[in-house]
């Protein structure tokens, strides 16, 4: 079978096929800047925090494997990877809806005597909400990997980055925009204020349109079009076999595995962020005395942090900006380590800083890692594969990202014993960039087959 000319999608193309990702990181958003919260609210002890942390991840490392193993399997009428965006987006928005009224329930807890019903019931919503998360999140990657050649998947992840720090922006600034407006940013302790409950709400509503857009705008290829497209050839005297992913990981591209070494202190580094920036923000910049999280200044600062991540996120935006020039004038490699460098120095900066305003340009500087963290790595795996696996290999991919938050979750308390403070914690997210961009020339960029 001859590989037909791998057309170039217009502009307009490029943005349906990530445009409900706006949505679906609206989501992840409001989940990064307010579980923590969440959770101390409903009174979870500041050692135990990392702890709630393990489930996200744990949930996308056993649910995108999944759905990039079927989804490659599934042609339908509805599309491959559609049919799998829009389950997973109806189930979100039904746990956004529920997740923020955790601490209105009081029923009996039954023999879990280690945590309040209400603790029980957000833990329940948490691993519902990340595992519809990462349902709808996986198949926009796996769209561009399906449907975009060589050339412009630089430019579809890019676009796909952009919209995510678009809606991270979005979804950070939320509980600030309506305690800003006079919903209340305070409730009776262990009840979640209602400027959070709102911020979910609105959020849910945001995601299920976004995805319907794209739902609607996208139309995917038919199977024939699909192997045309990926120059896959059948070969009718054999069975095609339903490959495991242990065979998989086995004969997986070193660019799988050398990228996936960066993934590990990366994506460490940020759940520390996301676990340890509200008490950090509210001791350092709010006075708060470590006491009561009903208090004001512990609410005032998880306000304050939506703020910092979005500062992050336009930082990211702005240093997407920077990143062609750098992978132009250091390559791939050279850009990846500098925009980690440049991250690593704003989380080590946070332990110094005692004025909520200057906090932006540490979050600023954090934005480059994150920037590089959302576009190359994709840009060399999905380069670096053919088109026979491409969703199940992003699918294992993703465990490069929840393994390393999983064990960092799990280390969370201890190291926290060991630094003492939740400042010092953000410090140590910088020491694990650094390591990552030592790590980063590990990286085998070769073309070869899956």
């Amino acid at each position: 079978m001859e590989t037909q000319v791998k057309r170039n999608l217009s502009p307009f193309q490029l943005f349906n096929l990530s445009a409900g990702f706006f949505g679906v990181q609206i989501a992840y958003a409001l989940q990064s800047a307010n579980i923590s919260r969440i959770f101390a609210t409903l009174g979870a002890d500041p050692h135990q925090l990392s702890f709630f942390w393990v489930l996200p991840p744990l949930m996308g490392m056993i649910v995108q494997p999944l759905i990039g193993k079927y989804s490659d399997r599934t042609w339908c009428r509805l599309g491959r990877r559609k049919p799998y965006l829009l389950v997973g987006a109806i189930i979100a928005v039904a746990v956004m809806l529920l997740l923020p009224n955790a601490g209105n329930f009081t029923f009996s807890q039954g023999v879990f005597l280690t945590l309040n019903a209400a603790m029980w019931f957000g833990l329940f919503s948490l691993i519902f909400l990340d595992t519809s998360i990462n349902i709808a999140m996986q198949p926009f990657k796996m769209m561009v990997g399906d449907m975009v050649n060589e050339e412009q998947k630089g430019t579809a992840y890019a676009i796909q980055s952009a919209l995510c720090n678009a809606g991270s922006l979005v979804g950070y600034l939320f509980p600030y925009f309506f305690a800003w407006i006079g919903i209340s940013n305070v409730a009776p302790e262990g009840v979640i204020p209602d400027s959070v409950k709102w911020s979910f709400y609105i959020g849910a509503a945001i995601l299920i349109i976004c995805v319907l857009y794209t739902f609607f705008a996208v139309k995917e290829m038919n199977p024939e079009e699909y192997k045309a497209f990926h120059g896959i050839v059948d070969k009718p005297e054999e069975k095609k076999e339903d490959v495991s992913f242990i065979r998989l990981l086995i004969n997986a591209p070193k660019t799988f595995w050398t990228v996936g070494l960066v993934q590990f202190f990366c994506w460490s580094a940020f759940l520390y962020m996301w676990t340890y920036s509200n008490g950090a923000i509210a001791l350092q910049c709010f006075g708060w005395d470590g006491g009561s999280t009903a208090a004001q200044a512990f609410q005032s600062a998880g306000d304050w942090v939506g703020v910092c991540f979005a500062v992050q996120a336009v930082g990211s935006l702005l240093w997407a900006m920077v990143l062609p020039v750098l992978e132009h004038r250091f390559g791939n490699k050279g850009a990846y380590a500098i925009s980690l460098i440049v991250g690593a120095i704003g989380f080590c900066s946070i332990m110094f800083v005692t004025n909520k305003y200057i906090l932006w340009a540490s979050y600023l500087f954090i934005g480059a890692a994150w920037a590089a963290m959302l576009a190359l790595p994709f840009t060399i795996l999905t380069n670096s594969l053919s088109g026979d696996n491409m969703g199940y290999y992003l699918g294992l991919f993703n465990c490069t990202i929840c393994l390393p938050q999983i064990i960092a979750a799990l280390c969370g308390g201890l190291i926290l014993g060991v630094v003492g403070t939740q400042s010092a914690m953000l410090a140590v997210s910088g020491v694990l960039l650094v390591c990552g961009a030592c790590a980063v020339y590990l990286i085998k960029e070769k073309k070869q087959l899956s």
